[in-house]
């Protein structure tokens, strides 16, 4: 859905802002209910699904902008959320963005909700090797494999959604994969991609000559002498695609390495595609975290913020599980169709 405002002068028409949303089902992860005496351990294990709204993409024209035009595209969006009988909406935005948190927290009743970070890899001109723990390897799951494995094992992670078969068998998606050793099926660390040229395209504007100077030649020597494996930085001074990994998890003492081993496989597929980076976006708590390979000054640091929408808002049903009073959860699932 997407909602616009227009300026009409005489017979032409102009648009100056808008804004998208969209609605499905999510995981509000394992609901916590209070007293917990009164409730049974199963209880507590099974996820909870609410309808969820998601809004993106608001822009309003620099010249229109403190007219208050991004807050009635907001309002006017949550309207239609409501008829879609959404119970929360969320947005999400760069945490140094003061003017949207302003604007979401202060005039939208937004609450600050969860800080993920985007963490971004460059690709280099040659190819990494795996380096997996002795006795290891990757596979790609099937489509129909991979539903079965997130549903068992991911459905109570935060913004899980209902509708994973569809994710996975987005045209644009490069495969689910596992990395697990052979001798033992307790640990396994698995990871989806998406991605290539059509897919996500960005481009880095307003480098200095001397910059754009000093990856051309880390590239030419990279490429010149690949056994070496010397990083080296991508030409993302024009456009580029990105490859980019979500719902990523994993068990056991070797996960860290595993997953390693998984993102050099997504490496060399981007590679293969000419993607100038590997991104991922993944929780404060992700217990993976530090294993996920990045350069820290491409690090992006997000700001999620929800709202509980009408009639919900003023609901005493539920306050014993009301999403916005809930801690972190150690993971957060990604949608790659909202990134």
């Amino acid at each position: 859905m997407i909602q616009v405002a227009e300026v009409v002068s005489g017979p032409d028409r102009a648009i100056v802002g808008l804004v998208r949303g969209c609605v499905k089902s999510v995981s509000r992860g394992s609901p916590i209910r209070l007293p917990a005496k009164h409730h049974t351990a199963a209880e507590h294990r099974t996820p909870l699904f609410s309808t969820v709204a998601y809004l993106l993409g608001l822009r309003v024209s620099p010249p229109y902008r403190r007219r208050g035009i991004g807050q009635q595209l907001v309002q006017r969006m949550e309207e239609w959320f409501v008829k879609m009988g959404a119970e929360y909406a969320y947005m999400a935005t760069d945490i140094d963005n003061a003017e949207s948190i302003r604007l979401f927290t202060g005039r939208c009743g937004y609450s600050k909700f969860r800080t993920p970070s985007i963490l971004v890899h460059p690709v280099y001109a040659h190819r990494l090797r795996l380096k997996l723990p002795r006795h290891a390897a990757v596979h790609r799951l099937s489509p129909a494999d991979a539903d079965l494995l997130y549903r068992r094992r991911f459905s109570s992670v935060e913004f899980f959604p209902g509708d994973i078969d569809a994710v996975l068998r987005n045209p644009s998606s490069l495969g689910t994969f596992v990395a697990v050793p052979r001798t033992s099926s307790a640990e396994e660390v698995v990871g989806a991609i998406l991605g290539g040229g059509g897919s996500f395209r960005l481009e880095v504007r307003g480098a200095p000559r001397w910059l754009r100077g000093l990856a051309r030649a880390t590239r030419a020597v990279d490429a010149a002498l690949p056994w070496l494996g010397l990083p080296s930085i991508p030409d993302v001074f024009r456009p580029f695609g990105v490859c980019f990994v979500y719902g990523l998890g994993g068990a056991g003492p070797d996960a860290p390495a595993l997953l390693r081993a998984l993102f050099r496989h997504a490496h060399n597929l981007a590679r293969s595609l000419r993607c100038g980076v590997v991104a991922a976006e993944v929780a404060a708590c992700e217990p993976l975290r530090a294993a996920v390979p990045r350069w820290d000054r491409l690090t992006v640091n997000d700001l999620w913020c929800v709202k509980r929408l009408p009639p919900n808002a003023d609901a005493d049903a539920d306050a014993d599980v009301d999403w916005i009073k809930a801690p972190p959860g150690p993971s957060i699932f990604v949608d790659p169709r909202e990134v």
